[in-house]
């Protein structure tokens, strides 16, 4: 697959990972659509290695207003701990012309164009897994990296700077 083949550069939207330090480390894949985040905890993490296939948990949306959301969430809230930005950008859908459409389907075939994760990618319902079950799996690509692992983005000093916040909403 070559990357750029996105149908309708138009109908670019908004996509967010976040790095969120709870009671387990686990990343945040949020995609705007519908007016809303829809979101997916990742407990691994995305990865540019197409032999990944990370397990993608759908929870609850999140509002519009929690797009770039950090700050340490404080004890005793829901979510609590540091939450940091570990990539943003846009994406579009490589097949279909709805996102909603594909999501409802369980099969949504992305671009991404981000600081950290470029080029395409699947996020495809897990079968007799239940509802919530997906995987992401990177597509392969010239932004395919065989040997990735991911880095942290929150730093002692991003840390430092970081102020506590209760998020605009419930937070994962």
């Amino acid at each position: 697959m070559n990357p750029g083949k996105i149908k309708n550069r138009s109908q670019l939207m908004r996509f967010l990972v976040q790095e969120h330090h709870a009671r387990q480390l686990h990343y945040d894949l949020r995609l705007e659509m519908a007016g809303v985040l829809k979101s997916w905890a990742l407990p691994k993490g995305p990865s540019l290695n197409p032999a990944d296939k990370r397990l993608a948990v759908m929870v609850d949306d999140h509002p519009l207003e929690y797009f770039g959301f950090e700050g340490i969430i404080p004890a005793g809230q829901y979510g609590a701990g540091a939450v940091v930005v570990w990539d943003q950008g846009e994406y579009g859908l490589l097949e279909g012309n709805d996102p909603l459409e594909a999501l409802e389907g369980g099969k949504m075939i992305i671009e991404l164009h981000g600081k950290i994760l470029k080029g395409g990618f699947s996020l495809v319902r897990m079968k007799g897994r239940g509802e919530n079950n997906w995987l992401l799996i990177k597509k392969k690509d010239v932004y395919s990296r065989t040997g990735w692992t991911i880095s942290r983005a929150l730093t002692k000093e991003k840390e430092a700077i970081l102020q506590e916040r209760v998020p605009p909403c419930k937070a994962d």
